[in-house]
């Protein structure tokens, strides 16, 4: 082999050396995820292949127009200054290379720089640095070559690790930030879950009789297991509440707390409802999970299940003891760990008498049973309910807070409150909406309660009826006049009684109330 021939081939080899070199940084770039750690590696990288003495990083603030980069490799001291400053100013300025063999005699240097650092410049190599829109976000910059000036290989070479070095950056960076918005996001569903298990907690059982209280005690009882529980009381008196309480006080807490009215459904879409419907079991039906999947991990609330058909509650007994499910037209059963807490306002023991509900399924609900208070036994917590009730519609409409009058406090005790916590609650709203001042006396109360007497109120004129009876008289009326005053619009009506719309219009239908 001649000589020019050697030194072809060592200059061949020498090249192919510096490619499998740059190879070997790059994919240790891409390998680095921490942005600090990345510049310290980046830094490490271009001294051991450029022959430098050191290198340096410098990222853009967009913010505040400065350049900044660590002090030294491995440092936590970050150094800062004006981007239009120095040679690395210059790069961001014009976006090209620029390369110095003697640093000293350019007047574009920052000689601040190595005054603050105690290091001396001699030549420098600094490029640009690119995101994938070709926008300049930061500088690379090489110093002190420890044979001689920077060369064109080096230029070349210096290109080749600024293009690895950004793409790696903003990788990094798009990692920090999604990092960062993960961290927030889970600081606020942490706050949202305090919020939500706040609203539902116990706290909101408001009152100190001590049926109330007993009711708070049995719900902190059960708080660490996961037993079924039957909660019975009149229509009204927050049983949904109570559900919600006994939900977000157990390990279930941050999974699913799904409800169904039993009352609100016709049978033939209950069981879709319930266990979920295939595709193509009628025309243009698409697949549905129902509440039980829905409620895999978490709470199924069912809401007057003494309203479930015979047929109906086979199903849901089937489910309960099996705790396999199969959606209507399927085949495939699925298996689900589903809580169930139910809710009725009816005597089940009578209608196990009367052969309208299952006893098997009674004794499978019924594992532990709260019975919620009317509000007619609760005298000592009305005044605490209907100033809490009043204060919470006054902030939600943005009107200043309502006083009670000693005579209004007075009716509000006499009154038997058929309708129990969801009719004073329409009480307090309607006063609110109506009021138009911020006294409210007895005769802003609506007339049933003005009429009260004796601790008997509005049931004083239905002693000869049955409890049943009376409660039926009233929700009746109430119906009637909702509808009156939400010019028979059934949705507006349903928000009024605190009744979904197919709820008002199953109890119309109970009642014989006709829609105008």
């Amino acid at each position: 082999m001649d000589p020019e021939e050697g030194r072809q081939t060592a200059a061949v080899s020498h090249v192919d050396d510096r490619l499998r070199a740059i190879l070997g940084a790059a994919q240790k770039m891409n390998s680095v995820r921490d942005r600090e750690a990345l510049l310290d590696l980046i830094v490490q990288e271009a001294i051991r292949l450029m022959d430098a003495d050191r290198a340096s990083i410098f990222l853009l603030d967009r913010q505040t127009n400065e350049l900044w980069s660590k002090v030294a490799l491995g440092s936590d001291e970050v150094l800062r200054f004006d981007a239009r400053l120095g040679i690395a100013g210059a790069v961001i300025q014009t976006g090209e290379t620029i390369n110095v063999a003697d640093v000293q005699t350019d007047p574009r240097f920052y000689a601040t720089m190595d005054a603050q650092t105690g290091y001396r410049t001699r030549n420098l190599l600094a490029m640009p640095l690119r995101n994938a829109e070709g926008e300049i976000f930061g500088v690379f910059e090489v110093l002190n070559k420890r044979a001689g000036p920077f060369t064109e290989a080096d230029v070349e070479l210096l290109g080749v690790m600024a293009g690895q070095a950004a793409a790696a950056l903003e990788t990094a960076e798009m990692v920090r930030a999604l990092r960062r918005d993960r961290d927030s996001l889970a600081e606020q569903n942490s706050l949202l879950w305090k919020d939500v298990e706040g609203r539902f907690s116990t706290r909101n059982i408001l009152g100190t009789g001590e049926k109330i209280r007993a009711v708070v005690r049995l719900i902190d009882q059960i708080s660490d297991s996961a037993p079924d529980v039957l909660i019975t009381g009149e229509s009204g008196t927050g049983k949904e509440l109570v559900a919600k309480a006994i939900h977000y006080a157990s390990p279930r807490a941050r999974r699913a707390f799904v409800a169904l009215n039993c009352a609100a459904l016709p049978d033939t879409l209950l069981e879709s409802e319930l266990f979920g419907i295939e595709k193509g079991v009628a025309t243009g039906v698409e697949r549905r999970a129902g509440k039980f999947e829905l409620a895999h991990g978490g709470t199924l609330f069912l809401d007057e299940v003494g309203d479930l058909s015979l047929p109906a509650q086979a199903k849901v007994l089937r489910a309960l003891q099996e705790r396999v499910i199969e959606r209507v037209g399927g085949r495939t059963p699925i298996r689900v760990d589903v809580r169930i807490l139910a809710a009725t306002n009816k005597d089940l023991d009578a209608e196990i008498r009367k052969g309208s509900f299952r006893a098997d399924l009674y004794y499978r609900l019924n594992v532990i049973h709260i019975q919620v208070p009317p509000l007619r036994e609760r005298g000592e917590d009305i005044e605490i309910l209907a100033t809490h009730v009043l204060v919470k519609h006054c902030r939600d409409l943005g009107r200043n807070p309502l006083n009670l009058t000693p005579a209004a406090r007075a009716r509000l005790r006499a009154y038997a409150w058929p309708g129990n916590v969801r009719e004073l609650e329409n009480e307090m709203k309607r006063i609110v909406i109506s009021s138009r001042h911020t006294t409210i006396g007895e005769e802003d109360l609506s007339e049933p309660i003005r009429r009260g007497t004796g601790g008997r109120g509005a049931m004083g004129a239905r002693a000869t009826l049955s409890l049943k009876a009376a409660v039926g008289d009233l929700e009746r009326s109430l119906i009637v006049e909702a509808l009156e005053r939400s010019g028979h619009n059934q949705q507006q009506a349903a928000r009024l009684l605190g009744l979904s719309r197919q709820g008002l219009i199953n109890k119309m239908k109970r009642y014989a109330v006709k829609p105008s």
